[in-house]
């Protein structure tokens, strides 16, 4: 089996110098994660040092290090660890002979990413390659790009801002042929002066193409005019995509159904049938996007079919479990790893299709900005119109939502995940359709393992 480094190409890389030759499988930063065969790059951090737990590493199966001061085993001696690992996504980069995809947005581009390796993963037969997790920062991309093996035929990488400018660097780092921005809408507006900032922020993205590549741009976007301007000076084609018949890409019909959503789908160069097995009518704009990139990047339209019926939800993003209560079982649906506004909105219209007394456990949105009490007091009208029938609200920044649903629908408001856990546990029962959506930052994803029984 053929490595993915060896100790000379890192050392070339990284401009390093290697204590003896060694070859790795995988690479890791977090010394929680490294494997047999991993090389483990010891980064140094605000709060912490890599260094420190060398040892721990080997222990655990490492192959090799890179360190900026010298280590008692194969290395690979750097002056800059940080440094190191971008000079290592650049490397795996340029010899790759990949489709490479990069994906950011407002909302859904960890789904997206997902279900975009899925379906290139489908028609290659085990030869796409993602960024795992949520890796998607200025550590998270080099290193999903360090870990590309050599034989990948599409890559897909996600990448993520909170200011202005980051974009612009990270996708230097991945080159894509395709960009993808899946919407824009409200995230990180503590750091942006309006949405239109947000807009530009995400049209970095588009600065790092490669020469004649592809912007894909969700047509129904308010912005779609800024992004399309901001593409055209990097892009050699432009693709929109939405529900409106003027988008590029674009759903004929789309038939929610007991096993998921049938669509009809027209794009650029063909017409497609095909479900999605994720529920909600955002997840057929994200379906549409899906086509449009694969479409774009020359991947195989069939076995992306098949793969979006095949999908499930992920864990915080739309995974959804069994309750077991005494006298019987309910549905949970796990959105507990971010929120916006309009990720609220989406998911909330979602559990209005649900059967069942819906339950909504609903925490704060955090970094929203000077309007953040009005952002939260708007989210009673979509909780009335789902049909919620009683709401947990946890956080502070409830209050304002509370307040707005006093009189119109039943809520308990609580300050903390501890406390919606004991509520929940109580309030919730067979029957029921429970959706629980909050900032990752509000901690409920322990609601949801106390929930499940994890």
């Amino acid at each position: 089996m053929t490595p993915l480094w060896s100790s000379t190409e890192i050392a070339l890389a990284a401009q390093g110098r290697a204590s003896d030759h060694f070859d790795v499988s995988g690479v890791a930063f977090d010394s929680r994660e490294v494997g047999p065969g991993d090389l483990f790059v010891a980064l140094k951090g605000e709060t912490t040092d890599g260094h420190r737990f060398i040892a721990q590493a080997f222990a655990q199966g490492a192959a090799g290090v890179v360190a900026s001061q010298p280590v008692d085993g194969p290395h690979v001696l750097v002056q800059d660890t940080t440094r190191a690992l971008d000079a290592l996504g650049i490397a795996s980069r340029r010899r790759s002979k990949a489709k490479i995809v990069g994906v950011t947005g407002s909302v859904g581009k960890t789904s997206v990413k997902e279900a975009l390796h899925a379906a290139f993963d489908r028609g290659t037969h085990g030869k796409a390659h993602r960024s795992l997790k949520s890796y998607n920062n200025h550590v998270g991309v080099p290193l999903s790009l360090a870990r590309m093996p050599r034989d990948t035929r599409f890559g897909i990488f996600e990448m993520g801002m909170n200011h202005a400018g980051e974009l612009a660097a990270l996708t230097q780092l991945v080159r894509p042929h395709v960009a993808l921005v899946t919407t824009v809408a409200l995230a990180h507006g503590a750091f942006f002066k309006d949405e239109s900032a947000i807009a530009d922020a995400k049209a970095e993205i588009f600065r790092g193409l490669e020469p004649g590549g592809t912007a894909i741009i969700p047509y129904d976007s308010p912005h779609r005019d800024r992004l399309i301007a901001a593409a055209s000076a990097y892009a050699g084609t432009i693709v929109t995509f939405g529900q409106d018949p003027q988008a590029d890409v674009y759903a004929r019909e789309g038939l929610p159904g007991p096993h998921g959503t049938f669509v009809q789908a027209r794009l650029r160069t063909a017409e497609l049938n095909f479900t999605i097995g994720p529920p909600g009518e955002h997840w057929v704009r994200n379906a549409l996007a899906i086509m449009a990139v694969v479409e774009a990047a020359g991947g195989d339209l069939a076995a992306a079919g098949l793969a979006l019926a095949d999908m499930a939800g992920l864990p915080g993003r739309g995974r959804r479990m069994t309750i077991h209560l005494a006298g019987g079982d309910a549905l949970l649906i796990d959105e507990s790893y971010n929120a916006n506004p309009a990720s609220m909105h989406a998911t909330l219209a979602m559990l209005g299709h649900e059967a069942g007394r819906k339950v909504a456990i609903l925490g704060s949105m955090r970094e929203l900005g000077p309007d953040e009490a009005a952002h939260h007091a708007a989210l009673a009208e979509p909780v009335a119109k789902a049909g919620v029938d009683l709401a947990l609200l946890v956080g502070t920044e409830m209050k304002p939502l509370a307040e707005a649903l006093e009189g119109k629908v039943e809520f308990v408001h609580v300050p903390d995940a501890a406390a919606a856990a004991d509520q929940a546990a109580r309030l919730i029962a067979p029957g029921d359709a429970v959706l629980v959506k909050g900032s990752n930052s509000v901690g409920l994803a322990g609601v949801v393992n106390a929930l499940a029984g994890g």
